[in-house]
């Protein structure tokens, strides 16, 4: 894996988890038309979705799962350089453009308060150090049908875009050759999981996301792995989903 938007997530992922193993840690505006994305029918919306009050950056921030929560895990915010080049997420084809975002956790549509993590696996020996599995968290908050209107995004996208397309970020590309379902996920109002599967210089690597709607906040679970196959993130799902009421 040698092309430079990948080679961020090897090392970040290797950096937290060889921290994690040597201290025996124990614990933008968008469009409202949903980025680009062809009008989709939106599920129907419950009148508590509707009419609650979307939530501010810092109330997303308290939902967010924490350290104590997933001991299996090291958590640690989101640094400013992620959030920019999350926030620059595009994608060669329209249609494809929610399920780019959603893959880098940028918010899909006109979200009106934002807040993320991430969680890295804690290794268990120096040998799986560069296999863990690095979970990027974002919950994105918005009012009336956004919430609804950016899932059904987000699922038309990866309908649309199942043969594959070129997600970018920061300046970067990545050929995206496939999107299938991955291991179904019950949780909130309604989820999706899908597994993505990328090129990187003739290699596979195999990439989940699990995107999971409550009332107005969208959460997205998006997973990657130095070692190319990720395992989707069931815990962190878990866990984040409950918070969420």
């Amino acid at each position: 894996m040698r092309t430079a938007l990948v080679r961020r997530t090897v090392l970040t992922a290797s950096a937290v988890s060889l921290a994690l193993l040597a201290t025996a840690c124990g614990s933008g505006a968008s469009d409202k038309n949903v980025d680009g994305a062809r009008p989709a029918p939106s599920a129907p919306a419950t009148s508590a979705a509707s009419a609650a009050k979307a939530k501010t950056d810092a109330e997303l921030a308290a939902l967010l799962v924490t350290q104590a929560e997933l001991p299996t895990h090291g958590v640690k915010a989101a640094t400013p350089a992620e959030l920019a080049a999350a926030a620059s997420a595009g994608s060669d084809k329209p249609e494809c453009l929610p399920l780019a975002k959603a893959q880098s956790t940028a918010p899909v549509g006109a979200a009106v308060g934002k807040a993320g993590t991430k969680a890295v696996a804690k290794p268990k020996s120096v040998d799986e150090v560069l296999g863990a599995t690095v979970t990027s968290v974002a919950l994105a908050s918005y009012e009336g049908k956004g919430a609804e209107e950016a899932f059904a995004a987000i699922k038309a996208a990866a309908t649309a875009c199942s043969g594959g397309y070129t997600g970018s970020q920061g300046g970067d590309s990545l050929k995206i050759t496939k999107v299938v379902p991955g291991t179904p996920v019950t949780a909130g109002d309604e989820a999706l999981a899908y597994t993505e599967l990328g090129d990187v210089d003739g290699e596979t690597a195999g990439m989940e996301l699990v995107v999971v709607r409550k009332g107005n906040v969208l959460a997205t679970f998006s997973a990657v792995s130095p070692s190319g196959t990720a395992e989707q993130p069931k815990a962190i799902v878990e866990i984040q989903a409950k918070k969420l009421g």
